[in-house]
C-alpha cells in the first residue's frame, strides 16, 4: 500500500502541473475504491501476467506517453515490453532487473552511496521524496509527550501492530492505533484494545490525524518521512530487511529512533528520556516538502526528451 499512496501523491503533483494520469493496478478493492473516490482513472490488470503483451496494449489504448512503475523489484521483461513501445520508462526504488532498462530511476529510500542502482538517471535521496501535500497545513513543532499514534502500513503484512500494542500496554502507555485498508489482523487487534487506546479504521487523511499527536511508531516506508516533516517525531520499525537502512537514516537526520527489525525489537518501544521537541525540530528543518515538484519536473523533462 505504501507503493499506492506514494503514487496518488504523484498523480496529484502531476495533476496540478497538468498532465493525466491513469493508474493499472492489480484486482484490488480498497484501492479502486480510493482512485474511484477521488475521480482517478484506472484499470484492474495483471500484473504478473508475463504471457501477454498487455502493456503495448495499454499504451496503444489510453495514449500513454510515460510509464511510471512504482512497484517492487520489477522483472526485466516487464520493462522490455514498455520500453518496445517507444515511450520513457520511469521507476521508484527499483532493486529487480526491470530498473536497468529505466530511463529515470528515482531512489528517494536509498541511502547508502556505495549501492549500484539501475537507470539511465538515478535520483537519491530525500529532496526526491513524493509527500502528501497537506503536510503544509498541518505542521507544527512538538514539545511534549501527550499522544501516541501507531501506523504500521495499510496492510502490515506481518501484524506488528500487535506486538507495538503489547509493548505499550506492558510500558503502562496507550495510543491512537490506525489501520489501512487492507489490514488482515483486525480480529486479534480488536481483543487487545484496553483503556488507553483507541482504534481507528480507514481515516480520511493520515496527515490530518498526525496533527493531534505528539510521537508516531510506523514502519519504514514513506510514512515516517511525512511525520517528520509535520513535526511529528517517530519510533521506526523495520518490517522488511530492506527497510533496516532507511530507519537508520531517519535516526541519523534526528527526527526519529529506530527500534530495530520487527522480528527482533528492542524494549521499550518508547522510551522516557526522547528528546520530543529536538527531534520535532530535526524533522522539520531536514525533511522538505519540495520532492514532488522535482520529480514531476524531472518526468516533464523525459517526456520532453522521449526515449
Amino acid at each position: 500500500m505504501g507503493h499506492f499512496y506514494r503514487a496518488l501523491n504523484l498523480a496529484e503533483g502531476l495533476a496540478a502541473a497538468g498532465w493525466r494520469c491513469t493508474f493499472y493496478l492489480n484486482d484490488h478493492a480498497p484501492s479502486r475504491e480510493l482512485l474511484e473516490a477521488r475521480g482517478i482513472a484506472h484499470r484492474t490488470v495483471r500484473l504478473d501476467d508475463d504471457v501477454s503483451d498487455w502493456q503495448a496494449q495499454l499504451v496503444e489504448q489510453d495514449g500513454i506517453r510515460v510509464w511510471v512503475d512504482d512497484r517492487l523489484d520489477t522483472d526485466a521483461r516487464h520493462a522490455a515490453r514498455v520500453k518496445a513501445t517507444g515511450i520513457p520508462l520511469a521507476t521508484f526504488d527499483n532493486r529487480g532487473p526491470g530498473a536497468e532498462a529505466a530511463d529515470l530511476h528515482v531512489a528517494a529510500l536509498c541511502f547508502d552511496p556505495a549501492e549500484r542502482l539501475g537507470g539511465g538517471q538515478v535520483l537519491r535521496g530525500v529532496d526526491y521524496l513524493v509527500l502528501n501535500s497537506e503536510i503544509g497545513r498541518h505542521a507544527r513543532l512538538r514539545e511534549g509527550l501527550r499522544s501516541i499514534i501507531v501506523t504500521l502500513g495499510g496492510s502490515d503484512t506481518y501484524g506488528v501492530s500487535l506486538k507495538v500494542v503489547r509493548s505499550l500496554r506492558e510500558s503502562g502507555l496507550g495510543a491512537t492505533v490506525v489501520v489501512g485498508p487492507a489490514f488482515m489482523h483486525l480480529r486479534e487487534l480488536e481483543a487487545l484494545m484496553t483503556e488507553g487506546f483507541v482504534l481507528k479504521k480507514g481515516v480520511a487523511s493520515m496527515i490530518e490525524e498526525f496533527s493531534r499527536h505528539d510521537l508516531a511508531i510506523t514502519g519504514g516506508g514513506i510514512t515516517p518521512f511525512e511525520a517528520n516533516a509535520c513535526g511529528l517525531p517517530c519510533v521506526v520499525i523495520a518490517n522488511e530487511i530492506f527497510e533496516i537502512p532507511v530507519g537508520r537514516e531517519l535516526e541519523r537526520l534526528g527526527g526519529c529512533v529506530f527500534a530495530g527489525h520487527y522480528e527482533s525489537l528492542r524494549s521499550p518501544l518508547v522510551r522516557g528520556d526522547l528528546l520530543i521537541a529536538a527531534m520535532s525540530r530535526a524533522g522539520l528543518r531536514n525533511v522538505g516538502t519540495g520532492g514532488t515538484a522535482r520529480v514531476v519536473a524531472a518526468l516533464l523533462e523525459l517526456e520532453g526528451r522521449g526515449a
